[in-house]
C-alpha cells in the first residue's frame, strides 16, 4: 500500500503538519498555543456558550477544557460570567485583550495555508478547498440511521468479540448463527 496515495493517511498527515507549523508560529508571534487559538476562535463564534458546550464543539473532554479555561482566564483572554437564568452555570466570553488577537490568528492561519498551497494556482487551491468541503459534508452527521435490528446485531457482535454473553432479551440474528 502506498501511504502517500492513501486519502486518510495523507489528509491526517497534512493536518498534523499544518497544526505543527501553526502552533510554532502562534507560540512565537502570539504567545498562544494552537489549542488556545482554537478556544478563542470557537468562542468568538459562540460567545456566551457554557464550558460543556464549548468542550463539545472542540471535541475534547470537559475536564481538559476546564484546565485550559482556567489558564486562559488567568492570562486575561477570557472571562467566566454568570448565566442570567441559571445561577449554577457560567458563560464564557472574550475579554477586550482577546478581541484584537482574533484577526492576527486568522492572518497566521492564512500564512500557513499559503505555505501549504505553495506551487498551487489560486484556482487549484480553491478547488482543493471545495473538494474538502464536499468530503466534510459527506461525513458530517450524515451517518444513515440504523434499523433497531441492525443496532441489536451490532451490539451482539461487539459482545461476542469482547467475550461477553449477549444481554438478556436480545434477539440473535439468524445471519451468523445463533447459539
Amino acid at each position: 500500500m502506498d501511504l502517500d496515495r492513501s486519502f486518510g493517511f495523507l489528509l491526517h498527515d497534512v493536518a498534523r503538519l499544518f497544526a505543527r507549523r501553526f502552533n510554532q508560529r502562534a507560540l512565537l508571534f502570539l504567545g498562544l498555543t494552537r489549542a488556545q487559538c482554537r478556544v478563542l476562535g470557537y468562542l468568538a463564534r459562540k460567545e456566551g456558550i457554557n464550558q460543556a458546550g464549548l468542550a463539545d464543539l472542540l471535541e475534547i473532554k470537559p475536564m481538559t477544557l476546564v484546565r485550559q479555561i482556567d489558564r486562559m482566564e488567568e492570562a486575561g483572554w477570557i472571562e467566566r460570567r454568570p448565566h442570567p437564568s441559571d445561577r449554577r452555570a457560567r458563560r464564557l466570553v472574550l475579554t477586550d485583550k482577546a478581541r484584537p488577537i482574533l484577526a492576527r490568528i486568522l492572518d497566521l492561519s492564512n500564512e500557513v495555508r499559503s505555505e501549504a498551497f505553495a506551487g498551487l494556482s489560486k484556482e487549484e487551491g480553491q478547488h482543493l478547498i471545495d473538494l474538502l468541503q464536499r468530503a466534510h459534508a459527506n461525513l458530517s452527521d450524515r451517518v444513515p440511521p440504523l434499523a433497531v435490528g441492525e443496532l441489536t446485531e451490532l451490539d451482539e457482535t461487539n459482545d461476542r468479540h469482547e467475550g461477553r454473553t449477549p444481554r438478556a432479551g436480545a434477539e440473535l440474528s439468524p445471519v451468523g448463527g445463533g447459539q
